[in-house]
């Protein structure tokens, strides 16, 4: 399968590289099957956050949803950033081949470790099921 334009558009041009001084919440996950790591670090003032940015090491489909994920968090609240799903990130990039599907999962699962960090530097409580899928390991992701 080809790529969207929107793929090659976010892989050539990647919005929002780098990394946020002193950040307020950092979230860093990995592939060891595909070797892509991503890490989102975010900027939030009250409680919205005011800017994200990333650094990935992996493939165009790992930049590429990175960089969509940042653009579709900013300006929004904290809470609306756990919504997330892989799923409203492939859509943004108009569709990706099966075997990359799993970029869009860590890109997800990068800004929620990002939220979840941020919320453990402030003590915010939170409802840890929230989180899940990035600890415990049961969720269906990581039978890849």
């Amino acid at each position: 399968m080809l790529y969207s334009e929107k793929v090659m558009d976010h892989f050539r041009n990647p919005r929002n590289v780098g990394e946020i001084e002193n950040p307020d919440g950092v979230g860093e996950v990995g592939n060891a099957k595909c070797g892509d790591i991503m890490r989102i670090t975010l900027k939030v003032e009250d409680g919205v956050i005011a800017d994200a940015k990333f650094t990935t090491f992996g493939c165009g489909s790992a930049i590429a949803t990175s960089s969509i994920a940042t653009e579709m968090i900013m300006g929004k609240p904290v809470e609306e950033a756990l919504e997330l799903s892989n799923r409203a990130v492939v859509e943004a990039l108009d569709g990706l081949p099966t075997h990359k599907i799993h970029c869009s999962v860590l890109a997800e699962e990068a800004v929620k470790a990002a939220v979840k960090d941020y919320y453990d530097k402030n003590n915010i409580t939170y409802d840890p099921k929230i989180f899940c899928g990035l600890e415990c390991g049961s969720c269906h992701h990581h039978g890849e």
